[in-house]
Order: structure tokens, then sequence, then C-alpha cells
């Protein structure tokens, strides 16, 4: 059984772009132009560089399970977990539809959206 009680972050002008192509179905990350690097949490501002250029650009969605923690006490089970995206950066998400006693470290994955409302997805991610 899936986690239920998702909340949603706040939209701010910096991470609108972020949340209204999760409506679209699209995982986006933000790009350093400067570096080439990727970063998650969305942003404006270049943890590399200092600047405000920071840009987003749609990610394959694919990645593996960097490390994960069964939830089984909780009144709804849930699995967190951290997620190496293939362009390199680590985000925190659920991994969903899928048995809990399956998950392991290295698994493949891929993203999959949660509509929680006509505003809002969220990006979580299921066995690729």
């Amino acid at each position: 059984m899936a986690q239920e009680n998702y909340i949603h972050p706040p939209v701010t002008p910096e991470t609108k772009e972020f949340w209204d192509a999760t409506k679209q179905g699209k995982l986006l990350v933000a790009k350093c132009p400067d570096t080439g690097k990727y970063i998650w949490w969305p942003r404006r501002v270049s943890p590399f560089t200092g600047k405000s250029n920071m840009e987003y650009v749609e990610a394959k969605g694919t990645g593996t399970v960097y490390s994960y923690s069964v939830m089984r006490r909780a009144a709804s089970p849930y699995c967190i977990a951290y997620v190496t995206l293939d362009e390199g950066p680590t985000m925190m998400t659920n991994i969903v539809n899928t048995d809990y006693d399956t998950v392991k470290i290295g698994m493949k994955v891929k993203v999959t959206f949660k509509k929680l409302n006509d505003d809002a997805c969220l990006p979580l991610f299921e066995p690729a």
C-alpha cells in the first residue's frame, strides 16, 4: 500500500517552471551553463559559480536507488529513497508501484507522477 498523504511544496517564481513541467509529465533538472553540471533542487542561482543563470533542462527520468527506507509502522506504509538521476544529481523521493520487499540499492527506476490536484503533480519513482 502506498503513502497517500503527500504534501506539495510551495510554488515560488524560482520553481514555477519546474512544477508546471510536472503537470505535463516532465522532470526538469537545473543545469549550470558555465560548468555543465546538474543540480537537484530547482533553483536559479548556480552553487558552482554564484551566478543567477541556471537553466532547466528535461531529465531522462531514469536513475538508480542510492539509499532507501521502508516505513512499515506508518498507518499507510511507504518507501522513501534517494535516487541518483542519470544526469548525476541525487534527489529524495518515494518509490511506488512495487512490493517494498523488492526495493534494493542499485535498482533501476523511472519517474512517474502523482497528481495531487489540478495545480500539483509530484515526481515519484517506480521500478524501470
